[in-house]
């Protein structure tokens, strides 16, 4: 089961080209970032462009259980009113997180520095995903976690009665962990400081000083250093959220990889700790053209116009994978279509993702008939002149792999299926109707 709903078996079958506009849904990493930072403000804040997905919508509850007002307007509408930054109330239940890691892990920095106590769980696949690298950090604050062995959800935190601010050099490039770290260092003393080697996403930076928080960023030889003065007020805002750069990541490979397809995905985040997925379709020959870059919401965003392309295999830099972390399962599915050998290294973080997206992809597409190669960090995905195809792939409960291979089943000789396609709501929950209004061929095994 995926934890939401019944298991739902998909297929995807050889289609023609791919035609129309793609509007995707708004960020994720964006959607729970104005629901928890508007839930800390003092007054409204009004968001536009929410992701109404599960792992969304599962954070909305969150912040509803921690005493914030949080009211659906209308599609994508929501208001927030806030409790400020320490006045989050004590959780009366569990807080279920369904399959969310970053929203559980940005909740418990959140509160990780109030007076309260909070146990989180989440589906079958968050539940063996690791938290220690979360608790840790929080632990410096004063904040104390009990959960499974390995730091394994369920997991209950107690935050710090007399939080001090901290110093921490991230261990590994990881947006949640700083995130989680900057929101705790929202209510502790004082200047909680942030170093991190390679710069992750900083839509926390960001919406941080939107908000009214007092936060530098200094590029350093020694690193990026994040510096938060702590106890500010933040105020209710009015957040604009961007189409997720993750999500347009789907019809644009897919686009890439059909015969005679053309289509725009409008309105995408276009922010540089985010796009390394698409200069990377570039340097592989991709005709893909920004059209018309603006700024909505304080985010850089730009039409996408992609055309169908003979592309190249390439070796993706590695010190560019946290900018494109979470779209190396659709460009393993790609590379499987391009002439040549794609590799793909220092990606060791997928391996403890929302499943081991590593080795999901790796047997997945040996079963669709493609040769690869993995190591513990690295993937090397040899493309074929036609992908076989003709394969069941188990999604492991992962929305990303569900997706990946039914966007490669549409140029497959014979049909890709996804034992569980059923996770996709909870990033992406138009993805269907979306891809098939394009012209994919898609269908409920069911």
């Amino acid at each position: 089961m995926s934890g939401h709903g019944p298991v739902l078996p998909m297929s995807s079958h050889k289609s023609g080209p791919l035609r129309g506009v793609a509007e995707v849904p708004g960020d994720k990493s964006i959607s729970h970032r104005a629901l928890i930072l508007g839930a800390l403000s003092v007054g409204e804040t009004q968001i536009t462009g929410l992701l109404e997905g599960q792992d969304v919508l599962d954070t909305a509850k969150a912040m509803q259980a921690f005493g914030a007002t949080v009211t659906r307007d209308g599609a994508g509408a929501w208001s927030v009113q806030g409790v400020g930054v320490g006045g989050f109330a004590e959780p009366s239940n569990v807080i279920d997180c369904g399959n969310s890691g970053t929203g559980v892990r940005l909740i418990m920095g959140a509160m990780a520095t109030t007076d309260i106590a909070a146990t989180f769980t989440g589906d079958a696949s968050l539940n063996k995903r690791p938290m220690g690298r979360i608790t840790e950090p929080l632990a410096l604050f004063g904040a104390q976690a009990y959960g499974r062995q390995g730091g394994r959800l369920p997991l209950t935190l107690i935050g710090a009665a007399a939080p001090v601010p901290v110093e921490y050099r991230l261990p590994m490039p990881s947006a949640q962990v700083k995130s989680a770290v900057l929101l705790a260092g929202l209510n502790a003393p004082g200047q909680t400081i942030v170093i991190e080697e390679e710069p992750t996403r900083d839509h926390t930076e960001r919406m941080l000083r939107g908000f009214g928080a007092e936060l530098t960023v200094e590029d350093t030889p020694d690193g990026r250093i994040i510096t938060l003065t702590g106890q500010p007020e933040l105020r209710g805002q009015s957040v604009s959220v961007p189409r997720d750069p993750s999500s347009a990541a789907f019809p644009v490979c897919a686009a890439l990889m059909v015969p005679g397809s053309d289509i725009l995905v409008p309105g995408v985040s276009q922010n540089p700790t985010r796009n390394g997925i698409y200069l990377t379709l570039q340097e592989m020959g991709a005709d893909l053209v920004m059209e018309n870059p603006r700024e909505e919401g304080g985010e850089p965003v730009a039409d996408l116009r992609v055309r169908f392309s003979a592309l190249n295999g390439i070796e993706v830099p590695p010190e560019r994978a946290a900018s494109m972390i979470d779209e190396y399962p659709v460009l393993a599915a790609l590379a499987a279509t391009a002439e040549g050998t794609t590799v793909m290294r220092g990606i060791k973080e997928l391996r403890v993702k929302e499943s081991d997206r590593i080795d999901a992809m790796a047997r997945g597409l040996e079963a669709c008939g493609v040769r690869v190669e993995e190591t513990e960090d690295s993937l090397t995905v040899y493309g074929v002149d036609v992908v076989p195809g003709g394969a069941t792939v188990q999604s492991h409960l992962d929305h990303r792999i569900a997706m990946s291979f039914l966007c490669l089943g549409l140029v497959s000789r014979d049909p890709v299926t996804v034992d569980d396609a059923s996770p996709i709501d909870t990033s992406f929950p138009i993805f269907e109707p979306l891809m098939a209004g394009l012209g994919a061929q898609l269908s409920r095994d069911a």
